[in-house]
């Protein structure tokens, strides 16, 4: 799959409805979040290349409301995200998830995990990813409902990653939850930096959510990770949930953990509240 022509981009104007081709079956145990009292719908970002479609949820009534960035795994701003920013916005966010794929290509008609990977996932660069988030903060604070001085980011597998990258990226940010997003990797021209290269001087309290039986990020990594936090002054923390998998918060995929999932979930509500996110 190539890359967009500025002409194709324009043409990406919705988000996939249901769930990424490369994810189904879809297991029994999904969670569905309803609308009941909120606002939730796609919404345009506009960016420099005129806009990203985003998935934007709220509650019905009020404004002000504090801010998430939620940001998507490798299959996209699918159902599961969706759900995710529901889930938020029933607890008074403005939880937003704006597509980061989208000059790429749209990885949910993809139906091979590696083909996504390669022909879409590794040809992202993290500048227009940070430049993508800074315009999606922009239009939250215009839109009149949300307020960027109570921000959070949370993000999943490739989008916990972004997380930390974005925390160190953006002073706004009051506290982050990265969930299984890798710490280490090679340095490129699209990705020249990664989490543990500036753990020293992250100023932003991140919790980092993990399991030991991740095959895709090794323990060591976690701990060579805890290492390097130690030495600045972010007030991190990281949880390693025991015989537990990676994507263990999918509730539509067999790694699924309800118990560690539900542990996370609470955890990272307390560390926005702790942290003024709320």
């Amino acid at each position: 799959m190539k890359d967009l022509t500025r002409r194709e981009f324009m043409t990406i104007t919705a988000l996939t409805a249901g769930f990424a081709l490369a994810v189904h079956p879809i297991a029994a145990a999904t969670i569905t979040t309803d609308t009941t009292n909120l606002v939730a719908g796609e919404v345009k970002i506009p960016v420099k290349d005129e806009f990203i479609p985003a998935y934007r949820a709220m509650p019905a009534t009020g404004s002000n409301f504090p801010v998430i960035l939620v940001i998507q795994e490798i299959f996209g701003v699918h159902a599961h995200l969706q759900d995710i920013c529901r889930r938020f916005a029933k607890l008074g966010y403005l939880a937003i998830a704006p597509e980061m794929f989208a000059r790429q290509g749209d990885v949910s008609k993809i139906t091979d995990i590696q083909e996504i990977i390669s022909t879409v996932v590794s040809k992202v660069p993290d500048a227009q990813v940070m430049s993508d988030l800074d315009a999606t903060v922009e239009w939250a604070q215009k839109s009149g409902k949300g307020n960027i001085d109570k921000l959070g980011i949370t993000g999943f597998c490739w989008g916990g990653r972004i997380v930390w990258m974005y925390a160190a990226h953006n002073p706004k940010v009051k506290a982050g939850v990265a969930w299984y997003g890798r710490l280490v990797g090679s340095s490129t021209a699209l990705t020249p930096k990664h989490p543990i290269d500036i753990a020293a001087t992250l100023k932003v309290p991140v919790l980092g959510l993990y399991g030991d039986k991740d095959e895709s990020i090794p323990n060591d990594t976690v701990e060579k990770m805890r290492q390097v936090l130690k030495t600045g002054s972010s007030g991190y923390e990281i949880v390693l949930y025991a015989d537990t998998p990676h994507g263990f918060n999918a509730d539509y995929r067999p790694s699924y953990r309800e118990k560690e999932a539900e542990d996370a979930w609470k955890r990272m509500q307390d560390w926005f509240k702790k942290h003024g996110v709320v």
